[in-house]
């Protein structure tokens, strides 16, 4: 994709505003955490507008559960930066138990998840482009 640059904090204000039960896994939603289920398309959102990082899948234990995850990784000089902006999802004491980066080659997302992540990229790239203006 050839968008144009934003920072980081703009696109995370995007993401925000552009989630919903539509881009959620499975239409979840919980008053007062909206992050819950936006982790893929915005891992992959988040990929489009920075190509240099990587979509990590990862187990979080929650104190009760274990879930899938999904989160970005820049790796730089040896260094692994994990950019998570929809980490909020989960209680407090939650921690990463494994992870390991996908090969966006063969992601082999279903037409759920691809519509998901397509209209969240759509309303990403509309309000950025609204921000841009004013």
């Amino acid at each position: 994709m050839n968008a144009p640059r934003f920072s980081m904090l703009e696109l995370r204000e995007a993401l925000e505003a552009s989630w919903d039960t539509a881009t959620s896994y499975g239409g979840v939603s919980e008053t007062g955490n909206p992050a819950l289920g936006q982790c893929y398309p915005t891992s992959w959102v988040v990929q489009q507008f920075f190509s240099e990082v990587e979509i990590v899948e990862g187990e979080v234990w929650t104190g009760k559960t274990v879930e899938k995850h999904f989160w970005n990784i820049l790796q730089s000089q040896g260094n692994e930066y994990h950019i998570d902006f929809s980490w909020r999802q989960f209680p407090a004491g939650s921690a990463v138990r494994s992870f390991k980066i996908r090969d966006r080659e063969t992601l082999g997302d279903g037409p759920a998840t691809i519509k998901r992540r397509e209209l969240l990229l759509e309303r990403v790239t509309s309000y950025l482009a609204v921000k841009k203006t004013e």
